[in-house]
């Protein structure tokens, strides 16, 4: 069976799914899906070097921001 955002399991009931990956240098970015929702990723061309951060509502799962804080460039 598939599962939420590619997990192995399904998460228990009153529980969000999410998958982070903090992908590989240039070669593969970082992705994070919350609830079999894409937040972040290269194909949808808001990642960026550094901490990709997405805020969601802890309630409803809502995504509210994305942001990328490049540690490298200050």
């Amino acid at each position: 069976p598939r599962h939420k955002c590619g997990n192995q399991r399904s998460c228990p009931q009153n529980y969000f799914a999410f998958k982070i990956i903090s992908g590989a240098a240039n070669v593969v970015g970082p992705s994070i899906c919350v609830e079999d929702l894409v937040l972040m990723s290269s194909v949808k061309n808001n990642i960026g070097r550094g901490l990709n951060i997405a805020l969601v509502n802890g309630t409803t799962g809502q995504l509210l921001k994305t942001d990328v804080f490049d540690m490298y460039s200050g």
